[in-house]
């Protein structure tokens, strides 16, 4: 059974060697993240490089998303690189602090003292520690320690609830998108974003970067603040997707809401013909070890039940000991998954109306295609708009894509039960048929006496012109 469910992996320090990054790609990798948080500007271009040179030669369409590190708010490096905080300790953030001591800390937003108030509380390092505000004073926030432990140099800090008032994009996040449309990243996932006004500016951003190459990103709505959730909806008509950003997000709003969060956000992204990713310690003990624990096994599979697009490897391919072995185990579980999963393509259709015809034969294909058992669902495409709509409802056959741009190729890398191809198109319908059914009969994905669906667009080309659906059989 071939795999639906698509796995973004984080390259860094244990996956960027060639001959690494190739045994993840040829394990199931189908985009690749670079994480704009670490490394420098020509670290990522090379890697970029690297990647397309390496997907070229394992004849695979592997896209690149580019991921950037936003307003992360971040304590200050301490003078012996660490300290230990105990239960009822007073503790104080200064904004104007140098170099922090036992007793005090500095931050990298100056800003943040005019955030909080008293009775409000703080979170570092990922929750591990919690501090309660007691009083705000000038540029020092003083608290009392409630939850202590061990804080390093640099560990983020959040607010209990949101409402921290950092820009989604900071004079950084500006560069990198420059960067990334420097080598065409495909995709472009824009970290704390708290209204869809945060989205609009960065495509705008990115759409001025990337004009010298006509190139523009699938923008990805990274949702890590409190404050996105009730504006959701709007954050996704600004975005072509969202990533279900576990880490922050539960930090923000709490760990007991971030599972109905998960399911609420992948089934509002699929009704809105948006894609989604899950992300965030899927596999994070395979960071150190050889096999995933049970629930981690039952944490990706429960989103590949849920509908999500993708799931996500950060540290586990970055910096893990087994990144290949990640990739494999996390590919055999969406594979297992997947045998399980309710078809309720007639129950998708209940009350849904059309008013574009490209739409509207791209749901034709689907319904038909399911019901008479069809090997295949072929689309000729141009900009892979038609899959992306066929992608938001769950069938068993696989969707192909076929189109002559790159660009396209690989946004639909993305999408789930969609296996991208490139392929040149003639302008002549019936012979690009031709040429679709041969590609497939070569590639093993049809045999003779398969049946098929198969959809263009007349004339072959135009974006947006797919008005054709054809039901054909191998070799009839």
């Amino acid at each position: 059974m071939s795999r639906a469910t698509k796995i973004v992996a984080t390259i860094g320090p244990a996956s960027s060697s060639p001959d690494v990054l190739e045994r993840i790609i040829r394990a199931g990798v189908d985009v690749v993240r670079l994480n704009f948080s670490h490394g420098k500007a020509q670290d990522h271009i090379d890697r970029a490089t690297l990647v397309r040179e390496t997907a070229a030669r394992c004849g695979r369409e592997v896209a690149i998303m580019a991921d950037l590190q936003g307003p992360k708010i971040r304590v200050g490096k301490f003078e012996h690189g660490r300290i230990q905080l105990e239960k009822g300790q007073r503790f104080t953030l200064d904004a104007a602090c140098e170099l922090g001591t036992q007793d005090l800390a500095g931050l990298d937003y100056k800003d943040l003292p005019r955030d909080v108030h008293r009775g409000d509380r703080l979170l570092l390092n990922d929750g591990l520690i919690v501090l309660a505000v007691d009083a705000v004073e000038g540029s020092r926030i003083v608290t009392t320690v409630v939850i202590g432990g061990e804080l390093s140099n640099n560990k983020g800090i959040n607010k209990q609830g949101g409402g921290l008032s950092a820009p989604a994009l900071t004079a950084k996040d500006m560069e990198d998108i420059r960067t990334a449309m420097a080598f065409q990243a495909d995709y472009l996932a824009v970290s704390f974003p708290k209204n869809a006004t945060d989205m609009e500016l960065a495509r705008q951003l990115a759409t001025v970067a990337g004009e010298p190459w006509g190139h523009r990103p699938g923008l990805i709505a990274k949702i890590e603040r409190a404050e996105a959730i009730p504006v959701l909806a709007e954050i996704l008509r600004a975005s072509d997707g969202i990533m279900v950003a576990r880490g922050d997000l539960a930090v923000e709003v709490g760990n007991a809401a971030v599972p109905a969060l998960q399911k609420r956000m992948i089934r509002m992204a699929r009704d809105m013909d948006k894609v989604a990713i899950t992300a965030t310690q899927m596999m994070e003990s395979m960071i150190t070890n050889a096999v995933p624990t049970r629930a981690e096994v039952s944490d990706v599979a429960n989103a590949v039940l849920d509908g999500t697009d993708a799931v996500m490897l950060s540290a586990e391919t970055a910096a893990g000991k087994y990144p290949v072995e990640t990739v494999e185990a996390m590919a055999s579980i969406c594979v297992e998954a997947e045998r399980f999963e309710e078809m309720k393509l007639e129950h998708d259709f209940i009350d849904k109306t059309f008013t574009r015809i490209d739409q509207s034969v791209a749901m034709a294909a689907l319904f038909t295609a399911h019901h008479l058992g069809c090997k295949a669902i072929i689309a000729l495409t141009e900009s892979g708009s038609t899959t992306l709509w066929m992608s938001r409802h769950r069938v068993r056959m696989p969707i192909y894509g076929l189109s002559p741009k790159h660009s396209s190729v690989r946004r639909m890398a993305l999408y789930r039960n969609v296996r991208p191809v490139l392929m040149e198109l003639p302008d002549d319908r019936d012979e690009a048929l031709r040429q679709a059914e041969t590609m497939l009969v070569g590639n093993r994905a049809l045999a003779s006496g398969d049946s098929y669906a198969i959809t263009c667009g007349e004339p072959i080309g135009a974006p947006g012109g797919t008005n054709m659906l054809k039901l054909l059989r191998v070799g009839a």
